[in-house]
């Protein structure tokens, strides 16, 4: 990385732009930036990293970069332009300030602003990349390799920092370098395996303790097979527990198996007896029941000796009931012909008794009716006659009714287009005002935007006028909640360093060694004083810190951001009252409002015009066609006229006087009807007759063959259906409880089980009873036992699985406590005690020392090496990050601490310089050909500063530029290329000289 030009505006104590060409400082490989105290010296160091990073070095706040001097309308900005990774780019910065107002009075707030360019080096032009905050921060980060705090540490160099980086203890030096090199990971990992060997420990207590859950279910299912052998009493975290769990679980099985064979052998001898208790129950019932058998039928053998005569009685009737339904169909035959012949002559009187004269037979009365029929075919003519009149006098007057409704339509034609040039006329009125009135809502709909636009303006005026007032008194509170919770966090930290002895003695446990001498023996660990702060409250209160801090620039932010929306709104509508406002915007709304309802009759207006002049055009048509058509009526009603007369004079001779022809036919109709009727009813009535004798003859002979005397006895016997199958039905009934008794009493099985003695199920049911209960019982207890025993193959099956799951855990386990262990330092694996950060940092630390020794030896004219060693400082110390210094004159080898200051102000520079070298190889190789050394070039002598300056000089090997910055005077008689800041009254510039004016001076 290499400065050329840095331009500086209203920055720190410089009022105006301020530009350093470092092109022309480094020509000579080393120049010098000198000037007096407070003049600004390290704002041009703080411009640099603020043009890089956005930020300042150290804590010091970005509100305040903006320089007091400056003019108000002057932009605080810093342009820096370098080359890094063969890129030529321009960085541009300006912080969050405020500035004047464009228009108006007061102030606004600019957003923070970053911009980067690159330089191609194919045209020679300038191509923005990016205005992103995040993308600029992002892409010099990578380019670089390191961040902000390794980039003040390496680049401007802060010298008095190493010399106190030589006399520190091994804690101090552990926190630079881990702040340089970012170690906060090793921590990270070095705690991640405590948490996560301390979570594993609880899973595998956990798996322990389900296992001996599992050994006590097992005891509860095993019951008395293992009373005499309860399970090992174990403890979690035990090595050796599963194992005595599994191979007790396999003695409470075998135990279990044991008493279920007994079990088993129990259940088949109750099996047994219970087959043959139910075999014997079987014989008695079935002895029993054939013994029932004989009594009962017996019984119902004196049953039926007792009803043998009303059997034959009734067997008597239902012969000759039987004998009479033979009978039956002629005998219904009969009666139903002779219903038929009463219905027939009642008929027949009923119709004779409507006729005009005596009736006659039924020959004389069809020819009657024939007559009347040829009568009635004749008026037909005269029908259609009188029908046609009918329909002429029906159409003339439809012909009289149109030609009326013609008539009245043209009147009303004639006073309608009387008033037509009046509505055309306020309708062409109408539609005007619409259009004028359309045109005035448009204009009104503008204003009424732009006042709307100023209401909510307004609003959002006085709303923010609020929120600012009231994020600025959160802003104060956070502040000053930020400042106590700061104060806070300093005050435990240094009371904890204070008392940090106390805090590692109370880690000490007896016959381990100390952590920080060795020693197993503690005499005399140190106690906690009045107040001790150990690290967790130190944590809190800088969490507390960090929080408020937090809530700090959130507030911060949200008052810049409100602040730049008042901004914004008051340009829009300065101090103009809401009230005002809303006025004339309600003014405005309603005359818009007013004057869009008139526009929005354009529409119906045309309408209403369009519909007029069509109504207008149809009703001179309709006039038009109304004349025409009244001529066609009158045609039309002229020749019906002439063809109703015609047909009246037909119909009077037809009818001769006889009334209507309806009437003459309706009474003609009438009379044939009736002589029909009355000659139908005459032949049914002869028919009739013929079929009830010949019934009569039937049943008589029907009645001889079934055995019946007479029609009469045959009535006599006859029975209904129900009756017949009743009787018929006791009849079976008898005899077939007959043939059962019969078959039942003569059955050789119940006659031998009458011979025998009498059977008593009762007994044997109880025999079959006791047998159940003792199998019932027997099978309870072998299920009891085989329960056991599944239980027990299930639980040891589960003690088997978690014992398998348990095995790669518990080794896991093993594996992480000695990581940790080792990580820690508190391993015997580990031979210095060193933690993993220890060991990392130490690492760094020699290669720092390697680096610095090359450079301290020329600076010392060969007589002092750095060494590294991983011995302790002190008793107490860190182990790792020992320094010793070797003297070559002595050939001894002692601590930094007893360095003089001058070899003090080299071995540190040599220190800073040899770390530059190793920070800037772990960021990638980015070579760094721009470096500041800051101070304590004051405590060299002559020779000594002749020597450093040769090492300085040796920098600029390949083209490398080192900026020095000191108070010392020999220095300007040495280095020609100087960089002057000159403060004054009104602000601080700087006063540029090369190499080349010097010598020409």
């Amino acid at each position: 990385m290499r400065l050329h030009r840095l331009k500086v505006t209203a920055f720190g104590p410089y009022r105006r732009t301020e530009e350093i060409d470092f092109d022309e400082l480094s020509s000579g490989g080393i120049f010098l930036l000198h000037g007096a105290t407070g003049a600004g010296k390290t704002s041009v160091l703080d411009a640099v990293c603020f043009a890089l990073y956005g930020e300042v070095p150290g804590v010091r706040p970005r509100n305040r970069l903006r320089s007091d001097h400056a003019d108000p309308d002057q932009l605080t900005e810093v342009v820096l332009e370098l080359t890094v990774g063969g890129r030529r780019l321009e960085l541009t910065r300006r912080p969050e300030q405020e500035r004047p107002k464009r228009r108006g009075t007061g102030t606004t707030v600019d957003k923070q602003f970053s911009a980067l360019r690159e330089l191609s080096s194919s045209t020679g032009e300038w191509t923005a990349l990016s205005r992103s905050h995040q993308e600029i921060g992002e892409e010099i980060k990578q380019l670089l390799g390191m961040s902000r705090e390794q980039f003040c540490q390496v680049v401007l160099l802060p010298q008095g920092q190493f010399a106190t980086f030589l006399r520190a203890d091994a804690t101090k030096r552990g926190e630079l370098l881990g702040r340089l090199f970012g170690t906060d990971r090793f921590v990270s990992a070095e705690r991640w395996l405590f948490e996560r060997r301390g979570a594993v420990e609880d899973r595998v207590r956990a798996q322990d303790q389900r296992l001996i859950a599992l050994a006590h279910r097992m005891r509860q299912a095993a019951g008395p097979a293992v009373a005499e052998q309860p399970p090992p009493d174990t403890a979690p975290g035990e090595p050796e527990l599963a194992e005595r769990v599994l191979a007790w679980a396999a003695f409470a099985r075998t135990a279990a198996r044991e008493h279920a064979d007994v079990a088993e052998l129990a259940l088949t001898a109750a099996e047994s007896a219970l087959k043959q208790a139910e075999g014997s129950l079987e014989a008695v019932r079935e002895t029993a029941d054939l013994q029932q058998r004989y009594a009962d039928a017996q019984a119902r053998s004196a049953e039926l000796a007792a009803e043998r005569g009303q059997y034959e009685a009734a067997r008597e009737r239902w012969t000759r009931a039987s004998a009479a339904g033979q009978v039956a169909p002629a005998l219904d035959a009969r009666d139903t012909a002779r219903r038929d012949h009463h219905a027939a002559e009642a008929a027949r009187h009923r119709t004779c008794a409507t006729l005009p004269d005596a009736p006659g037979s039924a020959d004389e009365l069809a020819e009657r009716a024939g007559r009347l029929r040829e009568d009635l075919g004749r008026l037909d003519v005269a029908r259609r006659a009188e029908e046609r009149i009918n329909e002429l006098i029906v159409a003339r007057d439809k012909l009289d009714r149109e030609a009326a409704a013609d008539e009245q339509a043209e009147r009303d034609t004639e006073i309608w287009l009387a008033d037509w040039d009046q509505v055309r006329a306020a309708h062409q009125r109408r539609i005007d005002t619409a259009h004028e009135a359309a045109q005035l809502a448009v204009r009104l709909a503008g204003q009424l935007d732009a006042a709307r636009t100023g209401v909510d303006a307004a609003r959002r005026r006085d709303e923010l006028v609020e929120r600012e007032r009231a994020v600025d008194e959160r802003l104060l509170g956070a502040r000053e909640a930020a400042v106590a919770a700061r104060e806070r966090w300093l005050e435990l930290k240094d009371r904890r360093l204070r008392g940090i002895a106390a805090e590692l003695a109370g880690e000490l446990t007896d016959g381990e060694p100390c952590p920080v001498c060795g020693s197993a023996d503690h005499p005399a660990p140190a106690e906690p004083g009045t107040g001790h702060v150990d690290r967790a409250m130190e944590e809190r209160a800088q969490a507390d810190y960090l929080r408020a801090d937090e809530s700090r620039a959130a507030a911060q932010l949200e008052l810049h951001t409100v602040r730049e929306r008042l901004s914004a709104v008051r340009e829009a509508v300065r101090d103009q009252p809401v009230a005002e406002l809303a006025a004339r915007l309600a003014e405005l709304e309603s005359a818009h409002d007013e004057a869009a309802r008139a526009a929005a009759d354009a529409r119906p207006a045309r309408e209403a015009w369009e519909l007029a002049e069509r109504e207008h055009q149809r009703r001179i048509d309709a006039r038009q066609r109304a004349r025409a058509r009244a001529a066609d009526l009158l045609a039309r009603r002229e020749t019906l006229d002439a063809e109703l007369s015609a047909l009246r004079d037909q119909l009077a001779g037809l009818l001769d006087g006889q009334g209507g022809v309806a009437e003459h036919a309706s009474r003609l109709e009438r009379l044939a009807a009736a002589y029909t009727a009355a000659a139908d009813a005459a032949k049914a009535a002869a028919g009739t007759a013929e079929r009830l004798a010949q019934a009569e003859e039937r049943l008589a002979d029907a009645a001889r063959r079934a055995g019946f005397d007479t029609v009469a006895q045959v009535c006599e016997a006859r029975l209904d259906a129900e009756e017949l199958r009743a009787l018929g039905k006791r009849v079976e009934e008898y005899q077939a409880r007959q043939a059962a008794v019969t078959r039942e009493l003569a059955d050789p099985e119940v006659r031998a089980a009458a011979a025998s003695p009498p059977a008593d199920p009762q007994r044997a049911r109880a025999t079959l009873d006791a047998a159940g209960e003792r199998l019932r019982e027997a099978f309870a207890v072998r299920q009891a036992a085989r329960s056991r025993c599944a239980e027990l193959d299930r639980l040891s099956a589960a003690a088997q699985r978690q014992t398998a799951e348990l095995a790669p855990l518990r080794e896991e386990y093993n594996r992480l406590r000695r990581l940790a262990e080792l990580v820690s330092g508190s391993s015997a694996e580990n031979q210095y005690r060193m933690r993993l950060e220890s060991y990392v940092l130490a690492a760094r630390l020699e290669q720092v020392a390697v680096a610095a020794s090359l450079r301290l030896r020329r600076m010392s004219s060969g007589r002092y090496t750095l060494v590294h060693t991983d011995a302790r400082i002190s008793g107490r110390g860190r182990w790792g990050l020992g320094l010793r210094v070797v003297d070559a004159w002595t050939g001894t080898e002692r601590d930094t601490t007893t360095l003089s200051g001058g070899e003090t102000f080299f071995a540190s520079l040599a220190l800073a310089l040899g770390l530059a070298d190793v920070v800037t190889e772990e960021a990638g190789g980015v070579r760094l050909d721009t470096l500041f050394i800051d101070e304590g070039f004051g405590s060299l002598d002559e020779q000594t500063l002749d020597e450093v300056l040769d090492v300085l000089d040796g920098l600029r090997e390949r083209d490398r530029a080192v900026g020095i910055v000191s108070h010392v005077a020999d220095l300007r008689q040495r280095i020609p290329a100087q960089l002057e800041v000159v403060k004054g009254r009104y602000g601080s510039v700087v006063r540029q000289r090369s190499g080349a004016a010097a010598v020409s001076g």
